[in-house]
């Protein structure tokens, strides 16, 4: 309990931007450390998520989660605290996310979900399960002659139009998963509602979360 108050501020900490430079704001007047998230308050054009990734002095440096079209030098800044978290769990079956974890489905918020670091340990090695039984995808030309195990990491790699993504959508209705989780990243919007409804399909997309972040999206995202 301690500790947990030690970090808990009851008073609302705001700075102001001072330089935006290409992707980057910078930012002082704030107290925060690295990975921390931050709110950038305009005037006219609402609230901007960013992260902080440095600092330089006691100016602080900062990676915006959106478009810095309308950041300024009357921008505030205001630290919120705490590292940038995902949601998880089964309710997120069956929906499409984009790269900061909200739902882009039109099917409304997330209901019933635990928020989770993105910026997490890895398992340590000698607790992970060697790969000993096979991953059956149901793709014959893979299940014969290219078996992959469970827990094995496989590169699927072609030229542009060769088939990748039909096939990801094969494995995505055929893997014998319980859970999907398919990220379409710097792809064509108008290729991800064709992924989603027709390679993918309605029995693939009910076991996966797909989590898309197009092409022209921020490179942060």
């Amino acid at each position: 309990l301690h500790a947990a108050l030690r970090e808990l501020s009851t008073v609302e900490q705001q700075g102001r931007v001072t330089e935006v430079l290409a992707t980057l704001v910078k930012a002082v007047g704030i107290s925060a450390r690295v990975g921390d998230l931050c709110e950038l308050r305009t005037r006219h054009n609402g609230t901007l998520r960013a992260e902080v990734i440095g600092f330089r002095g006691s100016t602080a440096i900062l990676t915006p989660f959106g478009d810095m079209k309308g950041l300024s030098n009357d921008t505030e800044v205001v630290p919120l605290r705490r590292a940038f978290t995902v949601p998880t769990g089964s309710a997120l079956l069956g929906r499409v996310l984009d790269g900061f974890g909200q739902p882009v489905d039109g099917r409304g918020p997330l209901a019933d979900v635990r928020r989770e670091p993105v910026d997490a340990d890895p398992p340590p090695a000698l607790t992970r399960q060697p790969v000993t039984r096979i991953c059956e995808t149901r793709v014959r030309a893979i299940d014969a002659l290219l078996t992959v195990g469970q827990g094995q990491r496989v590169a699927l790699v072609a030229p542009v139009g060769a088939g990748k993504t039909t096939l990801m959508g094969m494995l995505g209705r055929g893997a014998q998963a319980e859970v999907n989780v398919i990220a379409l990243v710097g792809e064509r919007g108008r290729e991800v509602r064709d992924f989603v409804s027709s390679v993918l399909g309605p029995e693939g997309l009910q076991r996966s979360v797909v989590v898309v972040a197009t092409a022209d999206r921020p490179a942060v995202e």
